[in-house]
């Protein structure tokens, strides 16, 4: 895909693959094939759709920000990411990317560099991603260690009980 022409969705004019942005109407390009293969969508929702996406989050290299369960749960990430005008693309994680699978198995959200704090932000938000570095709550620590206590006792005493 990478060597096919880019194309405006809103004046149809090509660009180079140098460029990210038609210079007349500021809407992301896309692939001229994937214009074509956007059987559902009309030009009008295409357009729509690109003239959410805001250009600071559009710069950079695609990163990974959430995983998905399923085509569905992940096209519903992707639509919030970009209401809050954050490109995203979806990829079949890794050892999924059998055909037979079709919608389901799990997907990756890639949003480009620019916009990963971003949408890490809105996922937060939405509590679909936990924070890093989140700490085990206090009281499962503590019932953890009164277990093991336990535990540590009735074998110290089952221990004793056999020696006698």
């Amino acid at each position: 895909m990478g060597s096919e022409p880019l194309v405006c969705p809103s004046c149809a004019s090509s660009f180079g693959s140098e460029e990210r942005f038609c210079p007349s109407c500021h809407i992301p390009l896309v692939h001229a094939a994937a214009t074509e293969q956007a059987g559902e969508l009309d030009a009008d929702d295409l357009r729509a759709r690109a003239r959410k996406v805001k250009r600071q989050y559009s710069e950079g290299d695609l990163v990974r920000v959430v995983g998905a369960r399923n085509q569905v749960e992940a096209e519903f990430v992707q639509g919030m990411l970009l209401e809050e005008g954050i490109p995203s693309m979806l990829r079949r994680s890794a050892g999924f990317d059998v055909p037979d699978f079709l919608t389901a198995g799990p997907r990756d959200v890639l949003v480009p560099r620019s916009g990963a704090t971003a949408a890490r932000e809105v996922l937060l938000q939405a509590d679909l991603l936990s924070s890093e570095g989140t700490a085990t709550p206090p009281l499962r620590v503590l019932a953890g260690l009164l277990l093991a206590l336990a535990l540590l006792a009735l074998v110290a005493w089952l221990g004793t009980d056999v020696l006698v």
